[in-house]
C-alpha cells in the first residue's frame, strides 16, 4: 500500500465512513500470481498479475534513457500500474453487488 492509500484510508477511517467500499487490502487478496517480462534490447517492464477468478490484468513501464534502466525499479513501477487498474474492477463488482 502506498503512501497516498494509507493517508486516504487513514481519513476515512478518522471520519467514520463505514459503508461497504474497496479497501487497498481488497486489491492485494484478489492477487494470487505475478510474473513479470522485460523485453529484450529494451527497457519495456511488464507486470501479469493473476487475480483470484483467473483474470488478468497487466502494468508496464520503460524508461526513456536506457542508462537509468533499473530492472528492480521496473518491477515495482509495472506492478504499481497493474494493480491501480483493480480499483474500477473491484468497484463494479461492488456496485453490482450492492445494487442487486
Amino acid at each position: 500500500m502506498g503512501k497516498d492509500e494509507t493517508a486516504i484510508e487513514a481519513e476515512i477511517q478518522d471520519k467514520g465512513l463505514t459503508a461497504p467500499r474497496i479497501k487497498p487490502d481488497d486489491l492485494e487478496a484478489e492477487i494470487v500470481d505475478e510474473e513479470y517480462h522485460v523485453f529484450p534490447r529494451t527497457q519495456l517492464t511488464i507486470c501479469a498479475l493473476t487475480l483470484k477468478n483467473g483474470f488478468t490484468v497487466t502494468g508496464e513501464s520503460a524508461c526513456a534513457s536506457p542508462e537509468n534502466f533499473d530492472a528492480e525499479i521496473g518491477r515495482k513501477v509495472a506492478r504499481s500500474n497493474a494493480r491501480e487498474k483493480l480499483w474500477p474492477l473491484l468497484g463494479f463488482r461492488l456496485r453490482d453487488q450492492l445494487s442487486a
